[in-house]
């Protein structure tokens, strides 16, 4: 069995031997036992931490291997770009789950798992949901982006509690779960 222990942020189509059709909730496992699309078996052995993007090259025992999205289930919300969208985007967002934000020919769209939940909120935000399959690549999120490592430390100068002055970090009553 193939071993991928290695992550090689995104990697061409030409430079891989091999791909790995992944869901996004398979790219979130850091183990597991994988068929490669060429049919050979494979594990990942991955140390934790970012998701793997579609896209992202693995390597183990020389071999490097390509992954791709998965199409899936989704649910594509639209609704007029601006304030509309970012209402919507923080709306869902607020529910703490993953969101794919795009753009295509027909505008911009927010991006999720099917959640009946989710959607009532959606369309009580005035957008158009599509059910459909299409790959989902969400947002790795903030801290996943640029100068964060996998391993970062909380000690930031704009975040320091040992400082004299009080923080509120209680979140009650600010979620609907």
């Amino acid at each position: 069995m193939i071993q991928l222990t290695q992550r090689l942020g995104p990697v061409a189509a030409d430079s891989a031997q091999d791909t790995l059709t992944l869901t996004y909730d398979d790219r979130i496992k850091g183990r597991l036992r994988v068929t490669l699309d060429s049919g050979r078996g494979a594990g990942l052995f991955l140390d934790r931490g970012p998701v793997l993007r579609d896209g992202d090259g693995l390597e183990g025992g020389g071999l490097c291997v390509r992954v791709v999205a998965a199409v899936e289930p989704v649910v594509t919300a639209r609704v007029a770009s601006g304030l509309p969208l970012a209402r919507l985007c923080y709306h869902l967002g607020n529910r703490h789950v993953t969101l794919g934000i795009g753009e295509d020919e027909q505008g911009a769209w927010v991006r999720f798992a099917p959640d009946h939940v989710l959607e009532d909120l959606a369309v009580r935000l005035g957008a158009e949901l599509t059910h459909h399959r299409a790959p989902f690549d969400p947002e790795p999120g903030a801290y996943s982006m640029g100068g964060h490592s996998a391993g970062h430390s909380h000690h930031h100068a704009h975040h320091d509690h040992s400082s004299n002055h009080a923080h509120d970090h209680s979140h009650e009553g600010h979620h609907a779960h």
